[in-house]
C-alpha cells in the first residue's frame, strides 16, 4: 500500500491519495480478472484468513470469504454467536486466542468503534476493519470509489451526495474521507436529527432538503436507516421519512441526468429508496458495487499479505 507498506487497514482517515489510488488500480485489475473467469490465484497459498464478525453481515463477510479463496488462502469464518465470545470472553482474550492460532489476516466487524484497532495492537496478523460501530468501513468506501471511477472515469471534480442516516453511518464517514481526499465535492443530506453537528468540519456541505442537496449531483448514495443504533424519536414514521428524504424519481430529477444511484445495502425499499430507482438499469450501480466489493477485498488482502511478509522478514 505504497512505500509506507501499511500493515493494517483500519480506516480511510489518514490515508494519502497515492495509497488509495494504488488500491483502486489493483482492484481494477482484479475486477477484470474476475470477469475473465480466471479467478484462482496462488498469492495467498498457505496463508490463513479469519473472518471475525461480531455483527451480522451478508455482503461484506461473503465477499471477503470469496476474495480470500480466489487468492488461494485458507478461509475460516468464526461463528461468534456460538463461540467463547458469546460466553463472556473479553476481546483481549479473543485476541490472545487468535494470536496463538498464527493466522495471517484477520477481518473484523464489531459493534464498538475502535475494536479492530485494539485487536491490531494485540495480534501479529494484518487486521482489516470490516466496520466498527459508527466509526468507519474502509473497504466499502474503496468499492464505492472504484464503482464511481469505472463509470465516470474519475473522482476528482465530481459532486457526490450521501443521503439519509449520516449520524450512524460508518459508510458515510469512510466515503467522506476517501472522496474528499481524491478531490470530489461531497454533500450530505438528511433530517437534522440524523446529521451530526460537527460533520461540516470534514469538509462536506450539509443540506436538509433533497432537491437542493441533489442539484447537479454526479452520484447519489442512499443510506439505510440504522434503527438498531437509534434512540426513539429521531425520525418520523417510515412513510413520512420516505416522503421527505427517500430517493425516488421526483427527487432524483434534481441530479444530473446521468447521475449514478448507489446504496451500500441492505436496502429498505420504500424507506430510503424507491424500488424503481434501485432497479433502474440505466442509473443504478448497486449490483456493480457488490461485484467491485470482491475485487477491492482481493486487492486489500493481496496488499496486506505482501506487507505482512515484509514485516516478518
Amino acid at each position: 500500500m505504497s512505500g509506507s507498506a501499511r500493515r493494517h487497514l483500519l480506516a480511510i482517515e489518514g490515508m494519502q491519495p497515492p495509497e488509495i489510488l494504488s488500491l483502486l488500480d489493483l482492484a481494477e485489475n482484479y475486477a477484470l480478472l474476475n470477469r475473465s473467469g480466471k479467478t484462482q490465484r496462488d498469492l495467498l497459498r498457505g496463508r490463513t484468513l479469519i473472518n471475525l464478525f461480531f455483527e451480522d453481515s451478508t455482503r461484506t463477510r461473503t465477499s471477503f470469504e470469496l476474495a480470500g479463496k480466489r487468492l488461494g488462502a485458507d478461509v475460516i469464518n468464526m461463528a461468534v454467536a456460538t463461540s467463547s465470545v458469546n460466553k463472556g470472553e473479553t476481546l483481549l482474550d479473543t485476541a490472545a486466542t487468535l494470536n496463538a492460532m498464527h493466522c495471517d489476516l484477520l477481518v473484523v466487524r464489531h459493534g464498538q468503534s475502535g475494536a479492530p484497532s485494539l485487536l491490531a495492537r494485540k495480534v501479529d496478523a494484518a487486521v482489516i476493519n470490516a466496520g466498527d460501530g459508527t466509526h468507519e468501513h474502509p473497504t466499502q468506501a474503496l468499492l464505492d470509489a472504484l464503482t464511481i471511477r469505472r463509470r465516470k472515469g474519475r473522482i476528482a471534480g465530481l459532486t457526490v451526495a450521501i443521503c439519509g442516516d449520516i449520524a450512524h453511518s460508518r459508510v458515510a464517514r469512510s466515503n467522506i474521507h476517501l472522496l474528499g481526499a481524491l478531490g470530489a465535492r461531497v454533500r450530505v443530506i438528511g433530517p437534522p436529527t440524523l446529521i451530526p453537528a460537527e460533520i461540516g468540519r470534514l469538509g462536506v456541505e450539509v443540506f436538509h432538503d433533497m432537491a437542493a442537496g441533489l442539484a447537479g449531483a454526479d452520484a447519489v448514495m442512499a443510506l439505510r436507516l440504522q434503527t438498531e443504533r437509534m434512540v426513539r424519536g429521531l425520525v418520523p414514521s417510515a412513510r413520512e421519512y420516505f416522503r421527505f428524504w427517500g430517493l425516488d424519481a421526483d427527487k432524483l430529477a434534481a441530479a444530473r441526468p446521468d447521475a449514478l444511484v448507489m446504496h451500500p445495502g441492505p436496502m429498505n425499499r420504500g424507506v430510503e429508496i424507491d424500488s424503481a430507482i434501485a432497479d433502474d438499469p440505466a442509473r443504478s450501480v448497486i449490483k456493480e458495487q457488490v461485484e467491485m466489493g470482491v475485487a477491492v477485498r482481493m486487492a486489500v488482502l493481496d496488499t496486506l499479505a505482501w506487507s505482512a511478509r515484509r514485516h516478518a522478514a
